[in-house]
């Protein structure tokens, strides 16, 4: 009886610890802010699209960390030398990245690719942030009606069909290219140094069609000069809700949404990780910045822990196969 008891007496010395122990973790997570302005690295040029909504989704951080969070583009390498500053970054909450499926889904896959950090030991991904619909658009004075007529043009008049991309073995690039391989269209890509100039050349008819970011590509549909015949995503998208989806079209294999995520240097603290994923979740869910991510064709998408690893996973295997028929090498 008496050793039953001292058993008991341990046990629950044992509960009392370990309750403590959880207590101490979410007072160290709560407790935990930035002390300074955060530095969020944007991979991309300032006016893009990674560049408008990472400056949107900063606005919204800063609100949820109480401290600024500055916007800072570091160019090059589709997005490769952005990534690699945030992994070489102190892990010190004070610097953050806005990361995309370029860098981190396509890039490790390409033969030639100099990767200078690994995706999954050098980086800590704390969230998806926004999906940004691709929509697949031809000239409207010269190009077909429909997705059916761009087929169809493709299939009769083998390797004269062709599409332009904001460069090999980007977004734009690949996802034409699965649209290609799913359709069994033969066409043949023509890069460019980004998808503005190459929306410039589908105005002057010097290719047949493109996929591209809804946002790189709303003016032009605003104005009716490219016509839209299909978004390359699951559902249909508010900013062009007349559009129908390549799933609807019979091609449920084709989907190619870009978006962008959140990421910190690996070896962040336990207690910094939890807050900035809370900060995160919460700008993320915030009225004002789902409107003004709707207002230029993305969508707010707050995934986070193993949800979002096994997201980040199934992008790469997605795109692997693509990146070797395409016949990429390096970004």
């Amino acid at each position: 009886m008496r050793r039953r008891r001292l058993l008991g007496a341990a046990g629950a010395l044992g509960l009392l610890a370990a309750q403590g122990r959880a207590k101490d973790a979410a007072a160290q997570s709560a407790a935990w802010a930035p002390d300074r302005p955060v530095r969020l690295i944007v991979p991309f040029a300032a006016g893009g699209p990674a560049d408008i909504f990472g400056r949107l989704f900063a606005e919204a951080l800063a609100r949820n960390l109480g401290q600024p969070v500055v916007v800072e583009n570091r160019t090059g390498a589709g997005g490769v030398i952005g990534h690699d500053a945030v992994a070489k970054a102190a892990p010190d909450g004070a610097t953050l990245g806005i990361t995309g499926p370029g860098a981190l889904s396509i890039a490790p896959a390409l033969p030639r690719q100099r990767m200078p950090f690994d995706v999954y030991r050098d980086l800590v991904h704390l969230s998806l942030v926004v999906r940004v619909p691709e929509v697949v658009v031809v000239n409207a004075r010269t190009g077909p009606r429909d997705l059916a007529g761009l087929i169809a043009a493709a299939r009769a008049r083998a390797g004269e069909v062709t599409y332009g991309s904001a460069g090999v073995g980007s977004i734009t690039h690949l996802a034409s290219a699965l649209l290609a391989s799913e359709t069994g269209m033969e066409a043949t890509h023509i890069p460019y140094r980004g998808a503005a100039p190459a929306a410039t050349d589908l105005l002057g008819g010097r290719f047949t069609f493109m996929t591209a970011d809804v946002p790189v590509l709303r003016p032009h549909l605003d104005s009716g000069d490219l016509r839209p015949l299909a978004v390359t995503t699951a559902h249909r998208v508010p900013a062009l809700p007349e559009v129908p989806t390549t799933a609807e079209l019979g091609f449920p294999r084709v989907n190619s949404d870009n978006w962008y995520g959140l990421a910190a240097p690996a070896g962040l603290p336990a207690p910094m990780r939890r807050r900035l994923e809370a900060a995160a979740t919460a700008a993320l869910r915030d009225p004002a910045l789902v409107q003004g991510f709707a207002a230029q064709g993305g969508e707010a998408a707050p995934m986070e822990g193993e949800e979002y690893l096994t997201f980040l996973r199934a992008e790469g295997m997605k795109w692997e196969p693509l990146v070797r028929q395409s016949g990429a090498e390096s970004l």
